[in-house]
């Protein structure tokens, strides 16, 4: 198996060796501990600081493709007038290079996985799996209540899981309803059942907005979070992404339930979906919270180190308290929970773990003076910090180079003129 030597890096406060030996650590030393001749691939960390990837648990990589296109509006009408109708031109190579742009932008910025709910599952898959990245690709479900569009997403999701099987070891299979505003009861149903009998994730949008509870009330008399309990998906193979409009007997069922919950910071800001995300309660309560970005088109960036800023500050302004979350336990947050969710042993740099971690580049005005490593990583850096990235053992992005990125700049600039055609939008 090959080997890569970390030598010298700073771990939080001390420095270290880091050895890779294949796709997992193998050992954490004192720094010089091993000789830098034994090993295949030598990586001086002197001036640099090591920390796991980033764990994106919630994103649609390809909506890249629509950063800037839907400004200024609310979530619903974000949604019909400007992202679904521009969605529906959408193809599997289109949806391939909006990916791959995606996975520069992660990668770029320290991710070494994502969690991904996005149309043509396929092209998202072949690109990760490119780039190198580790990923959850889902079969996405919406009906809007017809019943000839469930029975064809019913054959749609088998054939896609049974094409699965091919993916490789980084690529995993789950199935995405997206929300219960645009999925039919007995949808929901089918694929609880499906999921329970073939071990899979179910990743969906969940109490995103005071209208999405409002219509709940008025159409089930319960909560979003208690109508998906009645039908059974409340259970630790649930990702519920947003999470944000809670009640306490919520709060209780996601953590009763194992849930997995994700926080999208940026995303709900921008969208005036909410700010008090229930962090403390839900993490007391028993329910996984994990950190995502959401899209492009909603949040505008794949930064996580952005997300976990804009997580912080949104707790201590709300609850009036700057100790709301320790900057420790906002780490894990952004990796080891969403590892956990993903069912990965991944999201600390000790041995065992897989070998998914980034370098930050020390030298940066950021990290001067260096009196508090993960508050200078938090408060005063961003994603321009990653100076190299290494996922399942191999190196994906080395001196912030990946190889190119240039051409996929290009390409996705074209994909994009060709959906979001400016000339007819002027007309409108």
């Amino acid at each position: 198996m090959k080997t890569i030597l970390i030598s010298n890096v700073l771990l939080y406060k001390e420095r270290k060796d880091v050895l890779i030996e294949g796709n997992k650590i193998k050992a954490v030393e004192r720094a010089g501990t091993f000789p830098v001749e034994k090993y295949d691939k030598v990586i001086d960390g002197s001036r640099k600081a090591i920390i796991p990837g980033f764990v994106n648990a919630h994103a649609h990589s390809a909506m890249t493709l629509f950063r800037g296109v839907g400004e200024d509006v609310p979530l619903d009408q974000w949604l019909r007038e400007r992202i679904w109708p521009y969605e529906a031109k959408l193809d599997e190579e289109m949806v391939y290079w909006g990916a791959k742009l995606a996975c520069i932008e992660m990668i770029r910025t320290g991710t070494t996985t994502f969690n991904d709910m996005y149309w043509h599952l396929n092209g998202c898959k072949r690109a990760a799996e490119e780039m190198g990245m580790r990923s959850v690709q889902s079969f996405t479900w919406l009906d809007h209540f017809d019943d000839a569009t469930i029975e064809e997403n019913k054959k749609q999701l088998k054939i896609a899981h049974k094409e699965s099987a091919n993916w490789s070891s980084l690529t995993t299979f789950a199935v995405s309803p997206h929300a219960i505003y645009t999925v039919a009861e007995k949808s929901f149903r089918y694929i609880n059942s499906y999921a329970k009998d073939n071990d899979l994730l179910v990743h969906t949008h969940l109490a995103e907005t005071r209208a999405e509870m409002d219509q709940a009330e008025m159409e089930y008399g319960m909560s979003p979070t208690e109508y998906m309990n009645k039908l059974g998906l409340m259970n630790p193979n649930l990702m519920a992404a947003h999470s944000l409009w809670l009640s306490s007997d919520d709060i209780k069922i996601l953590g009763d339930n194992g849930v997995h919950t994700v926080h999208n910071p940026n995303s709900n800001l921008k969208l005036a979906s909410g700010y008090k995300f229930k962090y403390n309660e839900l993490r007391d309560a028993g329910a996984n919270v994990c950190l995502g970005t959401d899209g492009c088109a909603s949040s505008n960036n794949l930064d996580m180190i952005d997300s976990m800023k804009a997580a912080a500050l949104l707790q201590k302004v709300w609850r009036n308290d700057p100790g709301a979350i320790p900057l420790k336990e906002l780490m894990d947050v952004a990796s080891l929970n969403g590892a956990k969710a993903l069912r990965l042993k991944a999201g600390k740099i000790e041995p065992g773990y897989l070998a998914d971690v980034a370098l930050v580049d020390m030298a940066k005005p950021a990290f001067v003076p260096n009196h508090y490593f993960l508050a200078n990583l938090v408060y005063a850096a961003n994603g321009d910090c990653i100076d190299t990235v290494i996922c399942d053992g191999k190196i994906i992005m080395e001196d912030q180079h990946i190889p190119g990125q240039e051409k996929i700049f290009r390409k996705v600039q074209e994909v994009a003129d060709k959906v979001v055609d400016y000339k007819k939008r002027k007309k409108k």
